[in-house]
């Protein structure tokens, strides 16, 4: 994406997240067709984000991760950024927002212009390439890592506690955090489209 593009683009979602709007509509300007010039797909920012995962470039979806596992090392906000990996989270602008709305200005900020970024590129650009099963193997092991470093891992995954269960997501994502870039965007595709496999995790770490 050209910088002048993203620059002039981005304010625009990241401040209908900050305010809570619960549909961005592009300005009229926008509608005019503006957009389309730009090389933007209007439709593809009010749909689904599972297609937008698989259209995002590795960076902008590794910056979602990294705003998502700034927040979580703030208590308040692990409660509510870890509600991204339950398998029946809202995931379209609507479902950001609500989260943007939680969270701490500082937080709120950070993920705001991640998702901007995120939605902004993955309309902008065709399918990455993108192997769930090759995925699915560097979540697995990135729940080993967590469970070996921290005590009560796999009992906070798999339990009902809603604070345990975040604080592991919160150990997941320390893992993957030292992990290349290539990997944490496949994993970050696998959990924001399907939602944590809470088993599936567990049966890797036993």
């Amino acid at each position: 994406m050209p910088t002048i593009t993203r620059l002039a683009f981005r304010p625009l979602l990241a401040l209908s997240l900050l305010a809570g709007v619960s549909v961005f509509a592009p300005p009229a300007s926008a509608q005019s067709g503006s957009l389309e010039q730009w090389g933007i797909d209007a439709g593809a920012l009010l749909g689904d984000s599972r297609q937008m995962l698989l259209r995002a470039p590795d960076a902008s979806v590794d910056g979602l991760f990294q705003a998502i596992h700034a927040g979580a090392q703030s208590p308040q906000d692990s409660r509510v950024m870890c509600e991204l990996f339950d398998p029946d989270a809202e995931r379209t602008v609507d479902g950001y927002n609500e989260i943007a709305s939680q969270l701490s200005q500082p937080s709120r900020v950070r993920f705001a212009n991640a998702v901007a970024d995120f939605f902004v590129a993955s309309a902008q650009n065709p399918p990455q390439p993108y192997n769930p099963a090759l995925a699915l193997q560097a979540l697995k092991a990135a729940g080993v890592r967590a469970a070996i470093l921290n005590d009560g891992f796999l009992a906070g995954l798999n339990g009902s506690d809603h604070p345990a269960r975040c604080r592991s997501v919160g150990a997941l994502l320390d893992a993957l955090q030292t992990r290349p870039i290539t990997e944490r965007a496949s994993v970050m595709r696998l959990l924001l489209s399907q939602g944590l496999d809470y088993l599936a995790v567990a049966g890797a770490a036993r």
